[in-house]
């Protein structure tokens, strides 16, 4: 066969240049087009990685699900696909959180999902003693990965079920971030959640509030004298999820900032110094939060 009729090679498929790869998920609907193109080019290690990464996000996948990470109170979280990913109004919950604990506290990351809250908690104070736990055992392998260079331990289980039993009276911050969306709004909730990660980490009961519920009657047995639980809730939410720390012994007040569009109610329990309201990060008029009491 002279030279002349040797069969030429499929050529590669051209990589993806950056207007192209902006093109495909405008194209797919991502509003933040520009900004998902730049995270997705930079994580790729190949062309035909970034090619596949492409087709997952025009697909439907989380972008976070894609990378194998979410930024999260300037960190790095690892999230596998299926595990919630932690949003960023949820940086407001630590804020408060960070603000009432105490060096060396006990900290536990209560329906941790993918552990990102204690992940953030152990990067801003110094010595804590970090647990966490989730249903999903998909989160905690997760939540294992992140925390683990931090000293933190993660048990998978129902609430507090797998949680060693020393710490019981100990905990001084008890973050929960529970589901809060009522059942019969999943479906109302973006593909992108609804579709790809777990309804138990969505779902709240009728009226989204019966996992918070349960966490709020049992919490005052882990929580240390002057101890404090914070729950994420919606702004209408809010009140009858403060009514229920209340009914458990717990002091009830609200934060909400209107930064992160977000609300978050924290329960003291008796018997320690109480902050006072707005005391500490993100205290009424620094532009963070703004909290208030419960008055009868």
């Amino acid at each position: 066969m002279s030279a002349s009729s040797t069969p030429s090679r499929p050529s590669s498929p051209s990589p993806l240049t950056p207007s192209a790869v902006v093109t495909r998920l405008r194209a797919a609907g991502c509003v933040f087009a520009e900004d998902e193109a730049e995270l997705l080019i930079t994580t790729a290690r190949t062309p035909a990685e970034l090619a596949a990464m492409v087709d997952r996000r025009a697909g439907g996948l989380p972008l976070e699900h894609v990378l194998g990470w979410a930024e999260f109170c300037e960190l790095r979280i690892a999230v596998d696909p299926g595990v919630f990913v932690p949003r960023r109004r949820t940086e407001f919950l630590v804020r408060r959180a960070a603000a009432l604990a105490r060096p060396g506290a006990v900290v536990v990351d209560l329906c941790c999902g993918s552990g990102a809250v204690g992940a953030a908690l152990a990067a801003a104070l110094d010595g804590i003693e970090l647990y966490a736990a989730d249903i999903d055992p998909a989160a905690v392998r997760c939540a294992r990965r992140n925390i683990a260079a931090v000293g933190g331990r993660a048990y998978a289980g129902d609430l507090f079920e797998p949680l060693p039993a020393t710490l019981r009276g100990r905990v001084g911050v008890l973050a929960a971030n529970v589901p809060y969306v009522p059942t019969g709004a999943v479906g109302l909730l973006p593909p992108e959640a609804r579709d790809h990660e777990p309804l138990v980490a969505l779902d709240g009961g009728a009226d989204g509030l019966a996992v918070m519920r349960r966490v709020a009657a049992e919490a005052p047995h882990w929580l240390a004298p002057g101890g404090h639980l914070l729950v994420e809730t919606s702004e209408r939410q809010a009140p009858p999820a403060a009514d229920a720390f209340a009914r458990n012994g717990l002091v009830p007040r609200i934060a909400h900032s209107e930064d992160h569009d977000a609300t978050v109610v924290i329960g003291t329990a008796p018997g320690g110094v109480r902050t006072a309201p707005g005391g500490g990060m993100g205290s009424e008029g620094d532009g963070h939060g703004v909290e208030r009491p419960i008055r009868r």
